[in-house]
């Protein structure tokens, strides 16, 4: 394994950009300079986090999300 994050990831299985042993190993999100653990979906070079807010879900029974913009940073935890 690399120790360079990937550009995108998601953690939701239906996605293409989900990646369960990546998931696994444990990634850190910092959004304009605050961890968030809320994170659905992220995209370093876009500039942009997918925040899961509330309780409730979509028609789907996916987490209620938005789309911000800015500066993203991403690390493996362990």
């Amino acid at each position: 394994m690399t120790d360079t994050p990937p550009d995108r990831l998601s953690v939701n299985p239906a996605s293409p950009f989900y990646d369960e042993a990546l998931l696994d190993r444990g990634i850190g999100v910092r959004f304009k300079g605050i961890e968030k653990t809320n994170v659905e979906e992220y995209c370093i070079s876009e500039g942009w986090v997918r925040l899961a807010v509330g309780r409730g879900t979509d028609r789907f029974g996916n987490p209620m999300a938005m789309k911000v913009t800015g500066p993203v940073e991403v690390w493996f935890k362990s």
